[in-house]
């Protein structure tokens, strides 16, 4: 599933393109993905000027000229091609006609990811949701919502009411490089190791977004490219490799996830 880094590389990506189009029409080939489209989507959208392009953890904020807003959500594997040359693939389900001419298409082949439209600022799929890390999220947040917690840490950063966007990657890599185990209660980690788990944390979804995001299985950027992280990953998918310590990566399973970590380093 594409992570915070991916979607903020398609927000960009977006924003350079559609910033300022005027929608001319829309064609909905099926009637819904995860959930339904709203009704009329189609025609609630024609005619509208997006006029910027915001991003909610993993969720694409597309705001209209009349103040409503198109979410989208990528799911599993969707994607936005940009300035698509046909709309002919067997998994384009939308597509948008702007005002100069080009052609934007939502394409998912497992049909996981979501397409709404809301009218004000509050959606039940992020009313829920907690701070963004690269915001003002600080370590004092963080260890607030830690010291009550029984879970792993693992589990924990990767739950969207403590922190959105982090995700199963980059979870795997900042615990790394913080020498932290994934394995240990959240509530037993210090607030010396919040401050410098909150760093890594930002540090890394910075140096994946600039990098353009990861290169796992078939995500890619709006214009086609793909993103050039995974060449920096030091545990991630690397089970049987060596550590930089000298230690052997090795693979756990948390809550249904893949954890790949160095028992000889992290603590």
């Amino acid at each position: 599933m594409p992570e915070l880094p991916e979607v903020e590389t398609v927000r960009r990506g977006l924003s350079n393109s559609w910033i300022g189009r005027r929608i001319d029409g829309v064609e909905l080939r099926r009637d819904s993905l995860r959930f339904p489209f709203p009704e009329n989507m189609d025609k609630r959208l024609t005619g509208r000027t997006i006029v910027e392009i915001n991003r909610r953890a993993k969720y694409l904020l597309i705001k209209l000229d009349n103040g409503e807003k198109l979410l989208s959500h990528l799911g599993m594997s969707g994607k936005w091609i940009l300035d698509a040359s046909s709309s002919e693939g067997k998994h384009d389900h939308v597509v948008l006609y702007l005002d100069d001419g080009s052609m934007s298409i939502y394409n998912d082949p497992r049909r996981f990811g979501v397409l709404d439209i809301m009218a004000g600022d509050s959606h039940k799929l992020l009313d829920h949701l907690g701070p963004e890390p690269l915001g003002e999220w600080t370590s004092e947040d963080l260890f607030d919502k830690l010291n009550k917690r029984k879970s792993a840490i693992k589990i924990v950063i990767l739950d969207q009411k403590v922190v959105v966007g982090i995700g199963n990657i980059y979870a795997c890599e900042a615990l790394n490089r913080t020498k932290i185990s994934p394995t240990r209660l959240a509530c037993d980690i210090t607030k010396e190791e919040c401050e410098l788990l909150v760093s890594e944390i930002k540090k890394i979804l910075s140096e994946a977004i600039a990098a353009g995001g990861s290169t796992l299985r078939d995500f890619a950027g709006v214009d086609g490219t793909l993103g050039y992280f995974p060449h920096q990953f030091k545990v991630y998918d690397k089970e049987g490799d060596a550590c930089t310590c000298g230690g052997e990566i090795e693979r756990i399973v948390q809550s249904g996830r893949s954890t790949f970590w160095c028992p000889k380093c992290q603590k």
